[in-house]
């Protein structure tokens, strides 16, 4: 992990802190829970070193990239509920925290301070103001769009083809990765070829990102990952890795893989079993391929450019697509 993620992110967190203090206290108190409680903040970073590597500064980005961390824990809050999860970040989740009514507007309130704190951060400069509107919308709608193509993959009960797969993850995860580089370049006052190679590089960095983590949450160490082994199998999730070992098994594995897939019932002894299968499956190797080639596609969107903050990107796209289980 780059070494200059932690500064920025307590800048990041001191911006924030100002933007989310108001009243009724407990509104912004439970808006800030899950920020304020974990986070590595990369899609702020990723907001201002796409800015920086463009010849602007953390000052012109700062704002951006404060608002782009608020729409991502609003998909938190929201996620949580649709999920009915109870811990995050090794904390109670907004809902369980506060009550239902309550983490719903805390939601709420961070979608709106986002698109506040864009539209008073260039009141000077209203095409740069309007842009980071624009791709922010969009964004966001995309964010709804792959959301439900998340739900609708679940309730199917076909396995879906790897190019479903990708096309929720470019949607539901990789747009909030792809705005923040293009909000980045719109900060640095850059248009058409440069916003784009931006985004080229968020959205293939954003898809390798999603690949990692299913990985992680498949075949991840209980002790890092903090849930137990095999718990996106045992959860039924169709990511990814999961899809290529069920494709790719045999008749006798595939049955002992479907056996966990999706059975909240399933035994120690089953889930180990299958978590075994799917190693000699060699799943990570095909999972971590896949993600290189999309890191392959990051990096070469960077091509036209230099110095220390490319140089900071290219750390994170690393650790990115390195990360081990």
């Amino acid at each position: 992990m780059t070494s200059t993620l932690p500064n920025t992110a307590k800048q990041v967190n001191r911006y924030l802190k100002v933007r989310l203090d108001g009243r009724p206290e407990e509104l912004y108190r439970a808006a800030s829970h899950l920020i304020v409680n974990g986070g590595k903040r990369l899609r702020p970073y990723l907001v201002i070193k796409s800015c920086q590597m463009l010849g602007g500064s953390i000052k012109d980005a700062l704002a951006a990239a404060s608002a782009i961390e608020m729409i991502h824990n609003f998909t938190l809050v929201h996620d949580d509920i649709m999920d009915n999860d109870e811990i995050r970040h090794g904390v109670p989740t907004v809902h369980t925290r506060y009550g239902m009514p309550l983490a719903i507007l805390a939601g709420d309130v961070l979608f709106s301070k986002a698109f506040q704190t864009v539209s008073i951060s260039n009141v000077h400069n209203t095409a740069v103001s309007s842009k980071l509107v624009e791709r922010l919308a969009e964004a966001c709608v995309d964010v709804c769009e792959g959301q439900v193509l998340d739900i609708k993959m679940a309730e199917g009960k076909k396995i879906p083809k790897r190019e479903d797969y990708i096309k929720m993850v470019e949607k539901k995860t990789s747009a909030l990765f792809e705005v923040s580089c293009a909000m980045g370049a719109i900060c640095a006052k850059r248009t058409g070829r440069d916003i784009e190679n931006l985004a080229s590089f968020g959205r293939n960095l954003g898809v390798a990102f999603q690949i990692i983590d299913d990985l992680i949450g498949v075949l991840g160490d209980p002790k890092v990952t903090k849930k137990p082994v095999g718990n996106d199998l045992r959860e039924g999730k169709k990511s990814l890795p999961i899809v290529l070992a069920i494709r790719k098994a045999d008749a006798k594995r595939k049955k002992a893989i479907m056996a966990v897939f999706g059975n909240p019932k399933a035994t120690k002894s089953q889930i180990n079993q299958a978590v075994e299968l799917m190693r000699s499956l060699q799943i990570e190797h095909d999972v971590r391929k896949s993600a290189l080639q999309y890191a392959e596609k990051a990096r070469n969107a960077l091509s036209p450019y230099s110095g220390t903050a490319k140089s900071e990107m290219m750390s994170l796209l690393d650790f990115v697509v390195k990360r081990s289980l």
